[in-house]
């Protein structure tokens, strides 16, 4: 019964939402002002139009700069990130393994227990966890105290169906979606925040340090195995289930881009070459800029008011916790302009906008 109260709740709404804008739209054009709406619309989608000719403009552009991150450090838009993982995984896997996986306002803590290429994943319990706003901008010391205690009590509720190797400490595979120059497959120092976080201590630390640290102010017994991002957590995956995965997107809170480059195309690797002849290689190509990027000037707007105006400037323009923004400042020029709705005072124009 309860169902079918909500469903017909939503269809009631959605039928006076309907309703609602039928009698605008029929307003609005009564007065022209639909015109105006249309044709701001219009400009906006031709500002943002791709044509294939565009898109391969873009390619090459990104082309160039994947080169240029390969030849040097600081040599391009593109950091190009040595992830020091030369090998995928294969699907023989097995045991009990743990994930930290932090990127965003939430950071989830997974256990899985692997059997190997018949068991494959023989069971797995997860949960995630808010950051509370004011640890993304206090200090390192909070922060990772914070997820540490979250961590330590995912580990007490172990249960059956689970099994540490006997002599065996529990290995963590620590998931940190943040740019980080690596040195090491289980250790690498922040570059810089993104989405939204802005803590100043912890740039240029080991992070996998800062996260062990914590751990052992609270006695967990654990050890970080690897140290990877979102994107080259998602290419293992991948990878885990078809051996032929090359290459992983991510599309959230952020974008990103990781792919498999054979190691003696990578002029800046000084190190001896990997057994696999293989270096998965973390692009952070949320910073590309391009002029053949088709930015508005909502984009302008919206990067000259952000945390950190100049950068990230792809990931502006295509990611989650940009697109919502962008659609405000849209319907703010239609209400100022066309009067879109109506002669109520439009909120969305007069609310100060969250600091992105």
């Amino acid at each position: 019964m309860g169902k079918v109260t909500v469903a017909a709740t939503v269809v009631c709404a959605a039928a006076v939402c309907a309703a609602a804008a039928l009698v605008v739209r029929r307003r609005m054009k009564s007065t022209g002002r639909w015109a105006r709406a249309v044709a701001i619309l219009k400009e906006m989608e031709e500002k943002c139009g791709t044509p294939i000719g565009k898109l391969r403009q873009v390619a090459d552009a990104m082309t160039v700069e994947m080169h240029a991150g390969l030849a040097s450090e600081g040599g391009s838009k593109l950091k190009m990130l040595i992830s020091y993982v030369d090998n995928l995984p294969t699907g023989d896997e097995k045991g009990l393994f743990y994930a930290l996986d932090l990127g965003g306002t939430n950071f989830r803590v997974l256990r899985v227990q692997l059997g190997g290429r018949e068991g494959r994943v023989v069971k797995q319990e997860f949960e995630e966890v808010s950051i509370p706003p004011h640890l993304m901008t206090g200090s390192s010391h909070e922060l990772f105290d914070y997820i540490a205690a979250a961590l330590a009590k995912f580990v007490a509720t172990e249960g059956e169906g689970f099994h540490v190797s006997p002599g065996r400490q529990r290995e963590l595979g620590f998931t940190f979606s943040f740019p980080v120059r690596q040195t090491s497959i289980a250790s690498g120092d922040l570059i810089k925040w993104t989405k939204g976080f802005s803590i100043e201590d912890t740039v240029g630390e080991d992070v996998v340090g800062e996260l062990t640290k914590a751990m052992e102010r609270i006695g967990l017994d654990m050890r970080v195995a690897a140290l990877v991002n979102d994107t080259i957590g998602t290419l293992a995956g991948g990878r885990y289930h078809n051996k032929d995965a090359i290459a992983a997107v991510i599309l959230g809170t952020g974008t990103n881009a990781a792919y498999v480059e054979r190691a003696h195309a990578i002029p800046k690797w000084h190190g001896l070459l990997p057994k696999s002849g293989e270096m998965v290689i973390n692009m952070e190509w949320g910073n590309f800029r391009s002029s053949h990027l088709p930015l508005t000037e909502y984009d302008e707007a919206l990067d000259t008011e952000s945390l950190n105006p100049g950068e990230q400037i792809f990931e502006k323009i295509i990611s989650g916790m940009y697109l919502g923004e962008i659609v405000r400042r849209v319907l703010c020029r239609m209400a100022e302009e066309a009067n879109f709705f109506g002669l109520l005072t439009c909120r969305l124009c007069i609310t100060t906008h969250l600091q992105i």
